[in-house]
């Protein structure tokens, strides 16, 4: 790889795909570089986990109840004495409405994708299509040097879509 790369090929490849499945060198450090291109080219960028997110489609596009750990605090009433339910807006929605006026969009950019599931990681590739101003980018695994491929690419090989 290049000491010093512009990224035009990715945010081309983004901009193509919409989606991209991306393996980066275990050591860190490449993707805050093309996360910061992506920033120069007009993308504002929403940094996320994979690990925890539940239903993925419900946590990133829908309001979803999560009950956190009631850490001893039990809920009073007639049910089930687990803890109150809180409900939190959608994660993409939410910032989509929150984009500034020249923005290009909101880039995804979701590290340790590499434990989706394949029909998670199918609604992430899916995703740009019906809102075209979100791109994602799931990191999918280690690589000696960073390097891109379309999201719907990297299935598991004994996945066939239906």
């Amino acid at each position: 790889m290049a000491l010093i790369t512009t990224g035009n090929g990715f945010i081309r490849d983004l901009e193509k795909y919409g989606s991209l499945g991306v393996y980066v060198p275990l050591e860190g450090g490449f993707e805050g570089r093309y996360r910061r291109r992506l920033r120069a080219a007009g993308y504002a960028n929403l940094h996320i986990t994979a690990r925890g997110l539940g239903d993925v489609a419900a946590y990133l596009t829908g309001v979803h109840g999560v009950r956190p750990p009631h850490l001893g605090k039990k809920s009073s009433g007639s049910g089930a004495a687990v803890g109150y339910v809180y409900y939190v807006p959608p994660l993409v929605t939410y910032n989509l409405d929150k984009l500034p006026p020249k923005s290009k969009g909101l880039v995804l950019w979701m590290i340790e994708g590499h434990i989706l599931s394949d029909q998670e990681v199918e609604f992430l590739a899916t995703m740009p299509t019906w809102e075209p101003r979100v791109k994602v980018v799931v990191e999918r695994g280690g690589d000696r040097a960073f390097r891109w491929r379309p999201l719907k690419d990297t299935y598991s090989a004994s996945y066939q879509a239906v």
